[in-house]
């Protein structure tokens, strides 16, 4: 079996109504990405709380039609729906059947993350049998490894870890750095998210990685303060969060903080700066890693 696709480079403004009239139209799924990523014109785009929000000025709209259906017509369909004269540019092509599941796996191999810990897919086997292999899949919730937020914070847990710590990972998507801070001999790890599949995901990770951290959403469990506060959001959540994350931090714990690009790391370490002494940022990619301990009481 294989579909017809159509690819549009649309203005932001044309891109949420000709999406919806495309579906209208006849299309079995339609998907947007930024037409100019990878170039200097890239637009960073993470639509999290606390900052405003802006289509890219050029989009993508990748539309899959059924082989039956009449493209063009359904083109002409959509334009006149959502309001379109023309797109700045049509491409059209043919996406034959593959093995989606074989595909998807092969993008995913084991991830070094140090020279004792590594994060393994199910179905790959341990290069190093003898480190701390964490296996985790690619799911729902956000943490993989392969992203430079997350190798950063867990390079930050294997360099800090020492053993016997309470550990809280604030926005724990899969679970991976309660899994990984566990496994790296910390006692007792908890983690906490908005997103209830996030929660369900990580619990089953852990069973999977045969741990014992805790895993719930924000006040549903009370718990002292912690030796290690972990955040690895985007840079919006992170200084709302400042105040909350303080008081989860122990006097003299420590805390580690990514989701951050580089240029928007003064702003956040401006935003902790009341309550921890904070050390130079680590960069990877653009990302950034801020890590600080906790010194002082809160105003």
């Amino acid at each position: 079996m294989s579909w017809q696709s159509v690819t549009l480079t649309v203005n932001g403004k044309d891109v949420e109504a000709l999406s919806d009239a495309l579906l209208e139209a006849g299309a079995l799924s339609v998907d947007v990405s930024d037409a100019d990523a990878g170039t200097v014109a890239e637009q960073p785009a993470f639509a999290e709380p606390g900052a405003s929000s802006r289509p890219w000025e050029r989009n993508k709209l990748n539309a899959l039609f059924a082989t039956g259906i009449d493209v063009a017509d359904a083109l002409a369909q959509a334009f006149r729906a959502a309001g379109v004269d023309r797109p700045l540019g049509i491409e059209r092509g043919e996406l034959a059947e593959r093995d989606w599941v074989r595909l998807t796996q092969a993008q995913f191999k084991p991830i070094r993350i140090s020279a004792r810990l590594w994060i393994v897919p199910s179905w790959e086997s341990a290069p190093d049998p003898q480190a701390i292999n964490i296996t985790l899949d690619p799911g729902l919730a956000f943490g993989t490894g392969s992203h430079a937020t997350t190798r950063l914070c867990l390079q930050w847990l294997d360099a800090n870890i020492r053993g016997g710590e309470s550990v809280l990972d604030y926005g724990c998507g899969s679970g991976i750095l309660a899994i990984a801070a566990e496994r790296l001999g910390a006692a007792r790890v908890s983690g906490v998210d908005i997103d209830p599949q996030a929660i369900l995901a990580a619990r089953a990770n852990a069973m999977q990685n045969r741990v014992a951290a805790a895993f719930h959403e924000p006040g549903a469990s009370s718990q002292p303060a912690c030796d290690v506060v972990l955040a690895n959001i985007l840079a919006a959540p992170l200084i709302a969060l400042a105040p909350l994350l303080a008081c989860a931090t122990r006097l003299n714990g420590r805390i580690a903080l990514s989701g951050v690009l580089e240029s928007q790391a003064e702003e956040v370490l401006h935003a902790y700066a009341p309550w921890y002494a904070m050390a130079a940022p680590v960069i990877d990619e653009g990302w950034v890693l801020l890590a600080g301990r906790r010194l002082q009481v809160m105003p």
